[in-house]
């Protein structure tokens, strides 16, 4: 999960897999596969760090996982 902010300052955590689009109109428009579409205060640049700081975390093991565990 990644977290965004509305632009009302409510913070809500969205599953980044779900995302489909994210524009600047000039606004950041986070677009879904159901496309239903959310205005954040995070420009696309910030949702795009946070999303493949995501996928490392899943992707990429910690040097303390064993094989097997």
């Amino acid at each position: 999960m990644i977290f965004l902010t509305r632009l009302n300052g409510v913070v809500y955590y969205l599953n980044p897999e779900l995302i489909q689009t994210v524009e600047s109109t000039p606004d950041t428009v986070v677009t879904l596969v159901s496309n239903t579409k959310f205005i954040v205060k995070e420009s696309p640049q910030e949702i795009v760090a946070r999303f493949i700081d995501y996928k490392r975390k899943i992707l990429v093991p910690t040097l303390t996982d064993k094989p097997g565990e």
